[in-house]
C-alpha cells in the first residue's frame, strides 16, 4: 500500500511503511473520511497519535493546520519511521515523537492537554478498550472539549461504561469502524 499525505500543506507527499507488518496503515477514504468530519477544528488543535506506526494521521492533521501533535509507539521501527516521516514533510518543529509504553504514558500525570487523542492499536488484543479506561481514569490529558478517537475492526467494538467520556457516533468504511468519544 502506498502511503501518502491527502490534502493540506504536505499533500502528495509519501510517506515510509513500517518495515514487516507490526502496523496496519490507515486507507486514504478511512483518513479523508476522518478529516472531513472534523474539518476546520483541525486548525490549531493538539493531538496525540498514540500507537503512532507511520504517524499518517498525525501528519495530516499537521498538513491540514494543526498546530502540534505528539507521536508514541512502543517499538523502535515506528518510531525511526515516524521521524523519518515529519522530517520529509516538514512538521520536525511542531512535533514530539516518544518510544515507550502506550499505557504506561497514559497512566501518568499529565504534561500536556490534546483536543484530539487518536486511538488505533493493533487489532484484536483489546488495547483500545485498556488506552481509552485509561484515558477515562485521567481526563488531564483532554482539554475540556477533547475528543478521543478510536479506530477498529468492527468485530472488535464493545460498549464500555465510562465515567467521564461518552460514545458520540461511530462511522464504519468497509473493515474499519472509527469512533468517537466526547466528555459528559
Amino acid at each position: 500500500m502506498s502511503l501518502r499525505v491527502i490534502a493540506g500543506t504536505a499533500r502528495g507527499k509519501k510517506l515510509l511503511s513500517v518495515p514487516g507488518d507490526t502496523t496496519r496503515p490507515v486507507m486514504d477514504r478511512v483518513k479523508e473520511a476522518l478529516f472531513n468530519i472534523l474539518q476546520g477544528d483541525v486548525v490549531d488543535s493538539k493531538w496525540w497519535d498514540l500507537f503512532g506506526g507511520t504517524g499518517a494521521i498525525g501528519i495530516e492533521a499537521l498538513s491540514r493546520g494543526a498546530a502540534y501533535v505528539r507521536f508514541s509507539d512502543l517499538n523502535r521501527e515506528p518510531v525511526e519511521t515516524i521521524l523519518k516521516n515529519i522530517a520529509n514533510c516538514r512538521f520536525t518543529n511542531q512535533t514530539e515523537v516518544r518510544k515507550g509504553d502506550a499505557f504506561s504514558m497514559l497512566a501518568a500525570q499529565p504534561d500536556k492537554q490534546f483536543e484530539y487523542i487518536y486511538i488505533a492499536p493493533p487489532q484484536y488484543k483489546e488495547m483500545w478498550v485498556q488506552a481509552l479506561k485509561l484515558i477515562d481514569d485521567h481526563m488531564g490529558w483532554l482539554t475540556d472539549d477533547g475528543t478521543v478517537i478510536v479506530q477498529i475492526d468492527p468485530t472488535e467494538y464493545e460498549e464500555m461504561d465510562l465515567k467521564n467520556l461518552v460514545e458520540g457516533e461511530q462511522r464504519k468504511y468497509g473493515s474499519t469502524l472509527l469512533i468517537f468519544y466526547d466528555q459528559k
